[in-house]
């Protein structure tokens, strides 16, 4: 059974319950099945060959979530040696809209609508308040061998990620 963090995380100061463990650098990422815009399933071993940034994000049609998917496909996903994959509970069908009406096409978006497995393994399914089912923010880059080099929970749910400590983790 999977831990429950209380108060791990806030949404504008109320704190929310989250399911799972908190990953740690330079553990091996869990492995995952989510659901791509093309109704296909996609694990972590899709993407091998290259580093990988996990972010999760409650849905993309927030202004929070808009602004990193949009600063992630802008600042870091034009490398072509890093794939980076946003992930969240929205239907792949509402994904694919939202890519295609914000011209986003660097990143790769893949939802958890099916399960909540992912979220619990990765630490970030939130298991109370307004967003209940939904995943907390966070942001994981995974190298080609599959092992964490950067681990970011955002504890406040409307706060961005730390884009330099990403890039950082990137690059070093």
């Amino acid at each position: 059974m999977s831990e429950t963090r209380a108060d791990a995380i806030t949404l504008k100061g109320t704190p929310c319950d989250v399911k799972g463990p908190r990953l740690e650098v330079g553990t091996m990422a869990p492995d995952f099945l989510l659901q791509n815009s093309n109704l296909e399933e996609v694990s972590l071993s899709s993407f091998a060959d290259k580093v990988l940034i996990i972010a999760t994000v409650p849905s993309l049609d927030t202004p929070v979530c808009q602004q990193e998917t949009k600063r992630f496909s802008d600042d870091i996903a034009t490398n072509d040696s890093v794939e980076v994959v946003v992930v969240s509970a929205d239907l792949p069908f509402a994904q694919k809209r939202w890519c295609g009406s914000e011209g986003i096409e660097n990143v790769t978006t893949l939802s958890c609508h099916r399960s909540g497995s992912f979220g619990e393994a990765y630490g970030v399914q939130i298991s109370s308040g307004p967003l209940e089912c939904c995943l907390a923010r966070a942001v994981f880059v995974i190298d080609t061998a599959g092992v964490l080099t950067h681990v970011e929970y955002v504890t406040e749910v409307a706060d961005q990620p730390d884009f330099d400590a990403v890039l950082n983790a990137v690059t070093s």
